[in-house]
């Protein structure tokens, strides 16, 4: 049965057909609406296109996949054997585009057709902390330098030759930027060459790991077409991604792969991981029945936890809050907790006490907004959150949406603002770092119990999926 996006189009162009009286070389997007699929041509990437126990995901993935629904159509996905079958896309080709995290530069829009931009990222020199840091490209003379063969990483190092000639490096065909990276965590490399979106995305399972310093000026990143006179598909493409950006989608779909991977430094990764490994085991059990009670992932549960009191069932803040979930005297009390440092009492405590923040929030609040929401109701108080969700709105954002509200939980501290407000004050910056935080821990916490991505109870993570209802175009 034909969706309504889809009748829509193919009406347009019968009417067309009948009008010209004559039928027409079909179109590109013609061509996509008369097979039902969208094809597109990506790569296995963090920040492009991943399959895993959770199954596919991946912002890529994620954003082809909502233009696909927008035309009415199915989508298939080509995996690239090599980076360079990406940047040779043509008409003749099956793929329709590719959408792979390609960056525009001066060679690549000789081949290819380009939308505009979506986002941006840095070219970074990733290595070991146990080697010397090297301060400049000068400092690289001599040094084992892999990165992949193609891709705007050897462009830009064959730019930076022309003044650094002693300057060398290996390209590979059939690596990946995983695969790279592991060689420089195992110290077979000294250095590979990382967008910097792809490092924030990829750092917690390489704690060892550092960025020596940017290589290149910020490189805009878009969908590439074919060049041809036929820009009918493209043109869908250019409005469907303007029409993102303006309605706010594209900016959440960007702060849920990348927007909360900037907060932990190489120390905390570390930390986390050593606490992993002689905490978390003697824990883990109370945050799966705790988890189970009030239908919670247990990693969400384990995560604020950790975010709390690094799991140190004898933690003491000075404002008397205290224990693995940090909960305060009214608190427990509320929650019927007698010791708040005895571990099992204190994380079924914090597990009821969220799961009353999330049924708190209004109901018409979809996931995961309506968890973010609830951590910051936690972390800062319904109350504070509420101003800030009103300051939102004030401001012609959308109360309801997370990535508009943490953009005005700091406006609390600020007097211009917080008078205005029921509940004044509020160190509104904490729950943002805390819910970043949060985010980055879940992410890790998958690491350690891959299988369990299947439960479907487990629909509160970082990958969760949007729920995002598109205007008409």
């Amino acid at each position: 049965m034909l969706s309504p996006s889809r009748i829509k189009y193919v009406f347009i162009f019968l009417a067309v057909s009948v009008l010209s009286g004559c039928t027409p070389a079909p179109s590109s997007l013609e061509k996509v609406l008369n097979r039902g699929e969208l094809v597109v041509l990506t790569r296995i990437d963090p920040s492009t296109y991943i399959i895993d126990e959770a199954g596919t995901h991946g912002f890529e993935y994620e954003l082809t996949s909502l233009f696909a629904e927008k035309l009415g159509v199915n989508i298939r996905f080509i995996i690239a054997k090599e980076f360079q079958q990406l940047v040779q896309l043509s008409t003749e080709d099956e793929a329709d585009f590719v959408a792979a995290g390609l960056s525009i530069t001066p060679d690549r829009k000789k081949r290819l057709h380009f939308t505009p931009p979506y986002y941006e990222v840095t070219q970074q020199l990733v290595y070991h902390y146990r080697t010397r840091r090297p301060k400049s490209v000068a400092k690289l003379s001599g040094s084992f330098l892999e990165v992949i063969a193609n891709t705007s990483h050897a462009e830009n190092l064959r730019s930076i030759q022309k003044t650094h000639k002693n300057l060398s490096w290996i390209e590979s065909t059939d690596s990946t930027v995983l695969e790279l990276v592991s060689l420089v965590n195992d110290h077979i490399l000294d250095y590979t060459v990382v967008d910097s979106n792809q490092f924030q995305l990829i750092r917690g399972q390489f704690p060892n790991l550092n960025v020596a310093f940017d290589i290149s000026k910020p490189e805009k990143i878009a969908w590439a077409f074919p060049l041809g006179e036929d820009h009918s598909l493209y043109n869908e493409a250019v409005k469907f991604l303007a029409e993102l950006k303006s309605t706010g989608v594209l900016e959440q779909l960007q702060d849920k792969h990348f927007g909360y991977s900037k907060q932990l430094d190489y120390v905390g990764i570390c930390t986390f991981w050593h606490h992993a490994d002689t905490r978390l085991p003697k824990l883990i059990k109370s945050f799966h029945l705790a988890a189970k009670k009030y239908n919670l992932d247990w990693k969400l549960l384990a995560a604020v936890a950790y975010q709390e009191s690094h799991w140190n069932k004898h933690a003491v803040s000075p404002t008397g809050v205290r224990g693995i979930m940090m909960l305060t005297k009214a608190t427990a009390k509320q929650m019927n907790v007698t010791n708040r440092l005895d571990p099992e009492q204190s994380i079924e405590g914090g597990a009821h006490y969220l799961s009353t923040r999330i049924k708190k929030i209004p109901k018409r609040i979809e996931e995961p907004d309506r968890t973010w929401m609830a951590l910051a109701a936690y972390n800062i108080g319904f109350g504070h959150l509420e101003d800030a969700r009103i300051l939102t709105q004030q401001q012609g954002g959308d109360p309801d949406k997370w990535i508009d509200v943490k953009q005005r939980l700091p406006l609390l501290a600020e007097k211009e603002w917080y008078q205005k407000t029921k509940y004044g004050y509020a160190r509104g910056k904490e729950p943002v770092t805390y819910i970043d935080n949060v985010r980055q821990y879940i992410k890790m916490l998958k690491k350690l119990e891959p299988n369990s991505l299947s439960d479907e109870q487990n629909k509160i993570d970082t990958d969760a999926t949007l729920n995002i209802e598109l205007q008409a175009l």
